[in-house]
């Protein structure tokens, strides 16, 4: 994976009001360690290279914009995704489906959306928590998207796992709308607290979450950020 050329052809600079949410709109999100991670595995490069939309989603991804291309970005959180698409759907009374995350989980998220966005038909599905699903249970998940027929398809299976489980089964997936959206599920089901403003503000959204949970986040701060600003002082040099 190529930062410059990531950054300067792949990134969406626009807001979420100008996507086409045509016949087919795959969305997904990059931050320094998505894209420390796609550097490793090819199968995620390409999901997140040929998606439809890939939103800047990290403090990282901005400065990296500001740097090679001179061009100020505002971060799009999966997060934003999510509400922006929920406000859509439920001006248009559209049905969304849920795929990840466990069942308690997903419980609470439909719980919430009944509440705040009436018009909105939501469906969900939990899958088996492996790395590698069989034939089967990819077989089973299709059928349950297929069954419910959704407009809107959220994917929260943690990256990259939700990636390139949504670029390899694309063609079977009939939905006008995918956005792999991983911790967004935890945050909407309150099951984890997003941090507040002032970090996203500060572009430190990553801070808070570091200490609540550091066993978990400390490669993706420790070693994928370093990694990732030296690819950056790499590109602007070369």
């Amino acid at each position: 994976m190529n930062l410059k050329e990531i950054i300067s052809d792949r990134i969406w600079t626009y807001p979420l009001s100008e996507i086409h949410y045509g016949d087919r709109c795959i969305i997904n999100t990059i931050n320094p360690h998505s894209y420390c991670e796609a550097k490793k595995d090819e199968v995620f490069s390409d999901a997140l290279r040929n998606c439809d939309v890939l939103l800047p989603d990290g403090s990282g991804i901005v400065l990296a914009a500001k740097v090679l291309n001179g061009k100020r970005i505002k971060k799009i959180a999966g997060a934003d995704l999510h509400q922006f698409l929920l406000k859509n759907a439920n001006r248009k009374s559209q049905k969304v489906f849920y795929l990840g995350s466990e069942v308690s989980t997903l419980r609470l998220i439909q719980k919430r959306i009944n509440n705040e966005f009436p018009n909105i038909e939501v469906e969900s599905f939990s899958p088996p928590y492996k790395e590698k699903f069989s034939d089967q249970e990819t077989a089973t998940m299709l059928s349950e998207i297929k069954k419910f027929q959704p407009d809107i398809l959220f994917v929260g299976m943690t990256a990259p796992k939700q990636e390139k489980w949504v670029f390899m089964n694309q063609a079977k997936i009939k939905v006008h709308t995918i956005a792999s959206i991983g911790a967004v599920f935890d945050f909407y089901a309150g099951t984890v607290k997003r941090s507040g403003p002032i970090w996203i503000k500060l572009g430190l959204e990553w801070l808070p979450r570091l200490v609540k949970d550091p066993i978990r986040l400390w490669r993706r701060n420790f070693i994928s950020n370093p990694l990732f600003l030296l690819d950056l002082i790499k590109a602007k040099i070369l």
